[in-house]
């Protein structure tokens, strides 16, 4: 955990009220200078609101919009688990695509992006976000980009949903994470950007339903998002522990697939993901199946960077 993290959620700590929903201004005042140097949104006319963690957001957020049955809820090919599972929470169908052509006639309510994409680390160029805003806008539906994974770029640069925008931020919404960027995981802080509009809506759900992020995390999210310093040592750990492990799969036979950015590898022997697994797990190594994010990733497998530098070196030499 970097000290000046520690440093501010300790100094908090004394914290016996019930901590704003919406964030107090300084946490509100931090995001948005965030948003506004990473994310380029051209405007200051968008809304921000702390989320506890980003996951819980994916999971809840077609609820918290009013989706249910009778909605359609576009999602990746390949994707996070969470994004099915929230559709299904709401009750809602879910539909997986990425060429929102492909859809046709179909009526719907929200569209999931993912960029870099967990699990493949792919990421989508900002001609075709532009294509999906546009799609969506002409058929009324939400888009929101997940983009935890935005400041961990390798082979090629993310750009925001927010920058595509225009500065009119209308039925967009990005969710970002401090669980990559500054070790936060354990923190469960994140926090959601985009339509105004749409912000107050689930600020409103919120309040009532309790999802609020504890004051002392508040505070340590101020501390985060204000220092680069720990981002950078964290951001060039995870490529030293990249570089190793490409090289070793690529060595041992595996083909990288993607994996431009974001805390994963890819990769596929061509074969059943299990079959995959069974291999690695000969030689004590932990990797989780593709068939997990979409039936699309059946033949793959993802290998996370977040292992220790020695543990990483160890798999290394197995392979």
């Amino acid at each position: 955990m970097p000290a000046v993290i520690r440093a501010a959620l300790a100094e908090a700590s004394d914290s016996p009220g019930y901590p704003l929903t919406a964030g107090t201004p300084r946490l509100r005042e931090a995001i948005r200078e965030w948003v506004h140097h990473w994310c380029s949104p051209g405007s200051d006319a968008f809304g921000v609101l702390p989320t506890i963690g980003s996951k819980e957001l994916v999971a809840w957020l077609p609820t918290l919009l009013g989706f249910g049955p009778g909605d359609t809820v576009v999602i990746p090919q390949v994707c996070y688990p969470t994004y099915e599972v929230g559709v299904q929470l709401a009750g809602a169908t879910v539909v997986r695509a990425d060429s929102l052509t492909a859809l046709g006639p179909s009526r719907v309510g929200m569209v999931w992006v993912n960029s870099p994409s967990n699990p493949t680390g792919r990421v989508l160029p900002e001609a075709h976000l532009r294509k999906v805003v546009q799609w969506a806008r002409e058929r009324g539906a939400i888009v929101v980009s997940d983009e935890c994974y935005l400041p961990l770029p390798w082979e090629a640069a993310p750009v925001s949903i927010l920058s595509v925008c225009d500065g009119v931020f209308d039925n967009v919404l990005a969710v970002h994470s401090l669980s990559k960027r500054s070790n936060l995981a354990g923190y469960r802080a994140g926090f959601l950007a985009g339509d105004p509009a749409l912000v107050e809506e689930i600020l409103a759900v919120r309040k009532h339903s309790g999802m609020i992020v504890p004051g002392p995390v508040q505070a340590a999210m101020v501390a985060a998002l204000g220092d680069e310093g720990h981002v950078d040592e964290q951001r060039e750990r995870y490529a030293r522990r990249r570089q190793i492990l490409r090289g070793a799969f690529e060595r041992a036979g595996f083909t990288v697939e993607h994996s431009e950015a974001g805390l994963y590898l890819w990769l596929t022997r061509g074969e059943d993901s299990w079959s995959t697994l069974d291999w690695l797990a000969e030689r004590g190594i932990l990797a989780a199946p593709g068939a997990f994010y979409g039936p699309a990733g059946e033949r793959h497998v993802r290998v996370a960077l977040t292992a220790t530098d020695e543990r990483v070196e160890s798999a290394a030499s197995r392979l």
